[in-house]
């Protein structure tokens, strides 16, 4: 059975934590888009650990985790991550990288710095990770594929061709230092070293354990409104973060898909520009951001501090329904346990008309937030493992957003360790 763990909204749902404790019951867990621009926290019996690359469920002695071939590879954050788990006493895990996997250059990283600086005050709000200019150049066509290290005479030639190519925009666009293709052939030779022991035709690999009944884990990256075509372009990533492209980045069928658990958050946050409607501000926003998550509502990658907002109805309703979702996650519900009312986001205002359908960007920019204002539950709910056991207040609150959203809330997450879960039987179950 293959399942997929996705984010609703714009990222740093808490997708790292649920794909931890699902990977408890799978067999393999594959990562099937973006680079390492975006981190997941864990929390588990090793201590706490900030992922990239790697599949959350590295944790594991029976998991077999894969670096599909939708990846932006960058071997190098790979191999310091694999370094960075076993120094802290977790086992060597088992993984395999796809062949047909894409690698991030050295050269896109700088790019993405230069264009960040030409752009100035009109940026991107990028991570510097290389990320776009990385999928640019795939689809391009002047990407190196992993498969690509181990031809020698393919390499030479490309490493000429790509330099060429480039040393126009650096020379001309950027006024920067040229690239020497030697120390790009270098490069690769060392990237070649370090990758040949765990490259495979992960697609094949998928086919025969589909075959052999394995559980099969997909973990998606950001969430439904950093997706290039369905998100808040262009304030957005540069890879698919719905569910449906698992099938793609990780090269299986697309009715595979069996079950797609889709992560909210029980507030919002974001990391990066962009339309953020249920934001909030100042000492209100302070405060939620030094509760939030576990040590504080930090990037995982950046450490930058993230905006934060109340719960998004419109938004979550939207992301829900684009990932395809059969259940939700409800993670860092005990964070709000400290607030007399909590607001949450029921509709968008925009030119003085009320939706709860969720706009296109240039729309969403006019949007204003209608609030519809629950009694909160002031205590704490930490430790509590059955959902009938949640104070009253917070039971109809998580009803409330269930209602508003029409998706199945089944998991609940009251804590940040692996066992702070509480299942329940939603009445939008099938």
């Amino acid at each position: 059975m293959v399942k997929a763990v996705v984010g609703a909204n714009w990222g740093d749902e808490g997708k790292g934590k649920i794909t931890d404790m699902l990977a408890e019951k799978a067999d393999i867990i594959v990562r099937f888009q973006g680079g390492a621009n975006a981190g997941h926290t864990i929390v588990n019996n090793y201590g706490k650990f900030a992922l990239h690359t790697l599949p959350s469920g590295v944790f594991y002695n029976h998991t077999t985790s894969i670096i599909g071939n939708g990846v932006a590879l960058n071997i190098p954050i790979l191999f310091n991550e694999i370094k960075s788990i076993t120094d802290r006493n977790v086992p060597m895990p088992k993984i395999l990288v796809s062949e047909r996997c894409q690698m991030v250059m050295p050269y896109h990283i700088l790019f993405d710095q230069y264009e960040e600086e030409r752009l100035g005050g009109k940026s991107f709000g990028s991570t510097k990770s290389g990320i776009a200019p990385f999928y640019s150049d795939k689809y391009a066509k002047i990407g190196f594929q992993v498969s690509e290290l181990f031809d020698e005479d393919l390499l030479k030639e490309k490493v000429v061709r790509i330099c060429e190519t480039k040393n126009v925009m650096l020379e001309h666009l950027y006024h920067k230092p040229l690239l020497v293709p030697d120390e790009l052939l270098a490069t690769l030779h060392e990237y070649k070293e370090m990758i040949a022991p765990y490259v495979c035709d992960v697609s094949a690999y998928l086919d025969q354990a589909i075959k052999d009944g394995k559980t099969i884990l997909l973990e998606g990256q950001l969430g439904t409104l950093k997706d290039p075509d369905h998100g808040i372009y262009p304030m957005v990533t540069s890879s698919s973060t719905l569910a449906a492209y698992g099938a793609i980045g990780a090269g299986i069928p697309p009715y595979e898909i069996k079950q797609i658990v889709t992560v909210c958050k029980a507030y919002s946050s974001a990391v990066g520009a962009g339309a953020f409607v249920s934001e909030i501000f100042g000492d209100e926003a302070d405060e939620l951001r030094r509760r939030g998550g576990d040590g504080g509502e930090f990037g995982a990658t950046t450490g930058r501090p993230r905006r934060m907002g109340w719960f998004d109805c419109v938004a979550s309703k939207y992301g829900c329904r684009l990932q395809g979702t059969t259940d939700v996650a409800f993670t860092v519900l005990d964070v709000l346990g400290y607030l007399d009312e909590i607001p949450v986001c029921v509709g968008y205002e925009i030119d003085g008309e009320v939706t709860t359908d969720f706009p296109v960007t240039h729309r969403l920019e006019k949007a204003k937030p209608v609030l519809k204002t629950l009694p909160g539950w002031k205590c704490d709910i930490r430790g509590i493992k059955t959902y009938e056991e949640l104070p009253e207040n917070c039971r109809k609150y998580v009803e409330f957003i269930e209602g508003q959203i029409g998706y199945p809330i089944t998991m609940v997450s009251n804590g940040p360790g692996r066992s702070d879960i509480i299942y329940r039987k939603s009445p939008f179950s099938k």
